[in-house]
C-alpha cells in the first residue's frame, strides 16, 4: 500500500509556479539596484574624462572673486575679506577623516564648508548629519565627482538632483552652494565646464572655487582641501596662523544668503529611499563579492579535487592484483532487469547489444510497465530463449525493476535501461569487481551515443568530465552516490537485504545506492563496462529529466541524511558523499548565478578587461580539466570546441534546474515522472548498426 500511494503521489503532482512570478519581479529590481550601485560607485576619473578648455572664462569673472552667482547673463564674484579663512573640503564624507577634521575644528572653534559627494551621503548620512548639526555649512560636490562640462545630458543633471536627494534623506536640507569637480580657481572653469556651471546657475546654484595658492590667510582667502592626511595637517597649520582672526564659512564669510533650506516631508521621504537603495544595493554588491569568493574558491577545489583524485583512480585500477585472496574472474550467470515503458524506439537494440555481449550465461528480463505501444511485442519476438518478457500494468520503473528481481534466477543482477546500448565486453567487465565480498554494487560507465548535434555534445562533456570523473573520486574516497540506472551490477542477497527497489524518490537508483551504503556494503566504479545511451535532444526534454534526476537526488539525501552520524561505510559515505552534493551539487548551483550577475557587474563597472581575464582563466582551467578526463575516458579531445558554449547556455539551464528543484522541495511539492522521448540513436558512436529483423518485421505487420 504504501509503494502504490507513493506511486500515485508522484503522479498526480505538479510543479511549482509561483517562485518563477517572484523571481521574474525581482530580478528587475535586483539588476536596477545593481546598475544604480554601479553607476553611482563607478570610479570616474574626471581628469581623463574632462574636455580641454577651448573658450576662457571671461577676464572679468577670472578677476573677481572665487564665488560666482548668476542672475542671466549676469555673473557677480564675491570673496571673503582679509583676515577671513573659509575653510572648504571637497569629497566625502570619509568615514575616517570627516570626523578627525570636525574633531579638529571643533578645538578651534571654527566653521567650514564641506562639498559632498552625494553617493558618499547616502552611504555614511550619519557624518551628514554631524557636519550639519555641529554648525558647519554643507555644498554639492555633484553625486559621482564625475567632470560635468563632459557628462551627457541625461547624467548632467542626475549628478545635481541625487546629490539633493542624499543630503534631504541624511540631514533634511537643500543647498545652493555647489563646487564642479576639478574647478579650483575660476579660471579653470574653461571651455565646457564654464558652460556647466552657467547651467548650474541659471537653476539657483551658486558656484564655488577657490582662491589662487599665493593668496595669503592675511589678505583673506577660500582655501581649497580634500579630505585626507594632508587636509587635516594643513587644517591645523592654518588653525594656528596668528594672521587669521576669523574660520567661516563661505556665505557667512562672503555675506550671502545662507545656502541651506529645510526639505519638505516629501523630498525628506524620496532621500531616504535613496538612502536605503544605496544601503541595500552597497550591501547586496559586498555580498556578491563574499559569494564571488566563496563559489570561485569552492569551484576550484572541485576541479582540483577531481583531477587529483581521478589520477589516484588511475593508479588503483590495479586493485585485484595477482595474490589478492579474493582475485578470481567472476564467470557467474547474471541476471539483466530491462524496465520498459514506452520504448519501442530503442528497446531491441538494447537487448540485442546485450545479446551479443561475451558473457554467455544471461537471464535477460524485459518488464513490459503497461506500454501503450509495441515495446513488449518487440522483446518477445527477438527468438532467444535468454530473453523473458513480463508484462504488468503500469506501476513505475521502481515497480518494475522489483517485478523483475522476484523473477531473477542468479545471484548477480544487471539494471540497465531500454534506450541504453552495451558494448560487447560491458557486462563481463561491469560483473569483475563483485569478486570482492565486500563489494555490493558496481557503477559501469555511461557514454552518449548520440552527440551529433551540440546539446548531446554538451552533455558528452557533462557525462565525460562530470559524472565519469566524479564515480572516479568517489571509488576512491568510499563514497559513491549512485549507480546509474542505465547500467550497474548488484548482488542479488544486498538488494533482498535493502527491500528491494525502493519508491520513495524520483530518483531510484542514488536512493538503492545510498541504502546499500547503509547497510555495510561498498560501491565501486568500473570505468571499462561502457554503454551507450540516449540524452535528450531538445531543451524542454533535457529540463524534465534533469528535474527528475535532481529533485529525486534531493528527495534521496534527506531520506539517508543520518548516514552522516554513522560509523563504517555508511558513515564514510554519508560525511563525504552527502557533504560533497550538499556543497558541490546543490549550494555552488544555487550561487552560480550570482557568480554570473555580478561578472556581468564587474565587466560593465569594474573593467572589462579583468573581468574577462577572470572568466577566461577559470575556463583555461576548465578545459585542462575536461582534457584529462576525456583522455582517461578515451575520448577524442576534439570535443572541448563545445565547452566554451556550454558555460554560456547549458550551465545556465542547470542552474534554473537546480533552483526549481531546491523551491519544489521546500514547498513540498510531489513532482510526477517525467519521462523522455526516445529516437533510439544510443547506437550511434557504435561503428555499425545493430541488426534489427525484428523491427522489421513489426513495420510490416502494423
Amino acid at each position: 500500500m504504501r509503494r502504490r500511494s507513493n506511486r500515485a503521489r508522484h503522479r498526480q503532482s505538479r510543479d511549482p509556479r509561483g517562485h518563477w512570478l517572484l523571481l521574474l519581479l525581482v530580478l528587475p529590481v535586483m539588476f536596477g539596484a545593481l546598475f544604480f550601485e554601479g553607476w553611482t560607485n563607478h570610479e570616474v576619473d574626471a581628469a581623463k574624462d574632462r574636455k580641454p578648455c577651448t573658450t576662457p572664462v571671461p577676464s572679468a569673472v577670472a578677476k573677481g572673486g572665487p564665488v560666482l552667482k548668476f542672475r542671466g547673463d549676469k555673473v557677480t564674484s564675491s570673496r571673503v575679506p582679509a583676515r577671513t579663512v573659509a575653510l572648504t573640503y571637497d569629497g566625502g564624507p570619509d568615514p575616517v577623516w570627516t570626523p578627525r577634521l570636525l574633531k579638529l575644528l571643533r578645538k578651534h572653534h571654527a566653521h567650514a564648508t564641506f562639498f559632498l559627494n552625494g553617493s558618499r551621503a547616502a552611504r555614511y548620512p550619519d557624518l551628514v548629519r554631524r557636519i550639519h548639526a555641529e554648525g558647519h555649512e554643507i555644498g554639492s560636490n555633484t553625486y559621482t565627482g564625475a567632470a560635468m562640462g563632459s557628462a551627457s545630458p541625461l547624467r548632467a543633471p542626475l549628478e545635481l538632483s541625487l546629490t539633493q536627494k542624499s543630503l534631504a534623506g541624511a540631514a533634511g536640507i537643500h543647498t545652493t552652494l555647489l563646487r564642479l569637480p576639478l574647478v579650483t580657481e575660476v579660471d579653470t572653469m574653461c571651455g565646457a565646464e564654464w558652460q556647466a556651471a552657467r547651467k548650474a546657475g541659471a537653476e539657483g546654484y551658486t558656484l564655488v572655487a577657490a582662491d589662487r595658492w599665493f593668496r595669503k590667510p592675511a589678505q583673506g582667502t577660500i582655501r581649497q582641501l580634500q579630505q585626507n592626511d594632508t587636509a587635516y595637517h594643513e587644517t591645523e597649520k592654518l588653525l594656528r596662523n596668528p594672521q587669521v582672526r576669523k574660520f567661516t564659512t563661505v556665505t557667512e564669510g562672503t555675506g550671502l544668503p545662507a545656502a541651506e533650506r529645510p526639505v519638505s516631508t516629501l523630498e525628506r521621504w524620496a532621500g531616504s529611499a535613496l538612502i536605503w537603495a544605496k544601503y541595500l544595493g552597497h550591501t547586496f554588491v559586498s555580498g556578491m563579492g563574499w559569494v564571488l569568493a566563496i563559489a570561485g574558491t569552492m569551484g576550484a577545489l572541485r576541479l582540483a579535487m577531481l583531477v587529483f583524485f581521478a589520477r589516484t583512480h588511475v593508479r588503483r585500477l590495479t586493485r585485484f592484483r595477482p595474490g589478492s585472496p579474493w582475485l578470481r574472474e567472476v564467470t557467474d550467470p547474471v541476471t539483466v532487469l530491462v524496465p520498459a515503458y514506452n520504448e519501442e524506439a530503442g528497446i531491441e537494440g538494447t537487448v540485442r547489444s546485450l545479446l551479443r555481449s561475451t558473457h554467455r550465461a544471461m537471464q535477460i528480463i524485459v518488464i513490459d510497465d503497461g506500454s501503450t505501444d509495441n515495446t513488449a511485442d518487440l522483446a518477445t519476438w527477438i527468438d532467444d530463449a535468454r530473453v523473458t518478457v513480463i508484462r504488468q500494468t503500469n506501476a513505475g520503473k521502481a515497480a518494475a525493476l522489483n517485478t523483475g528481481l522476484a523473477h531473477a534466477r542468479h545471484d548477480i543482477v544487471v539494471m540497465v535501461d531500454a534506450d541504453t546500448v552495451f558494448e560487447p565486453d560491458a557486462i563481463q567487465r561491469l560483473i569483475q569487481p563483485l569478486a570482492h565480498p565486500a563489494i555490493g554494487a558496481v557503477s559501469g560507465n555511461t557514454k552518449v551515443g548520440n552527440r551529433s548535434r551540440l546539446l548531446g555534445r554538451w552533455q558528452h562533456l557533462e557525462y565525460v568530465f562530470g559524472f565519469n570523473l566524479d564515480r572516479r573520486m568517489f571509488e576512491v574516497l568510499e563514497c559513491m552516490p549512485t549507480v546509474p540506472g542505465a547500467i550497474g551490477a548488484f548482488r542479488r542477497d544486498a538488494l533482498i537485504g535493502v527491500g528491494g527497489v525502493s519508491e520513495d524518490t524520483l530518483a531510484e537508483d542514488t536512493d538503492l545506492t545510498m541504502a546499500l551504503w547503509q547497510a555495510g556494503w561498498r560501491v565501486v566504479y568500473e570505468e571499462s563496462a561502457v554503454a551507450w545511451t540516449e540524452v535528450p535532444t531538445s531543451l524542454s526534454q533535457l529540463w524534465r529529466q534533469r528535474y527528475r534526476w535532481c529533485y529525486g537526488t534531493i528527495q534521496a539525501m534527506w531520506k539517508h541524511r543520518r548516514a552522516v552520524f554513522e560509523v563504517g561505510p555508511a558513515g564514510r559515505f554519508g560525511r563525504r558523499g552527502l557533504s560533497y552534493l550538499a556543497l558541490f551539487q546543490v549550494a555552488l548551483p544555487l550561487l552560480a548565478p550570482i557568480v554570473d550577475v555580478f561578472a556581468l557587474y564587474g565587466a560593465l563597472f569594474l573593467g572589462p578587461v579583468e573581468s574577462a581575464g577572470v572568466w577566461l582563466a577559470f575556463l583555461a582551467l576548465q578545459l585542462v580539466c575536461a582534457g584529462y578526463a576525456l583522455r582517461l575516458d578515451g575520448e577524442k579531445v576534439r570535443a572541448l570546441w563545445a565547452m566554451p558554449f556550454q558555460l554560456l547556455v547549458y550551465r545556465q539551464l542547470m542552474y534554473l534546474v537546480v533552483i526549481q528543484s531546491v523551491v519544489a522541495f521546500l514547498l513540498g511539492t510531489r513532482l510526477k515522472w517525467q519521462r523522455m522521448q526516445r529516437s533510439g540513436t544510443a547506437a550511434q558512436q557504435l561503428g555499425q548498426p545493430l541488426d534489427q529483423p525484428v523491427a522489421q518485421q513489426s513495420l510490416t505487420s502494423r
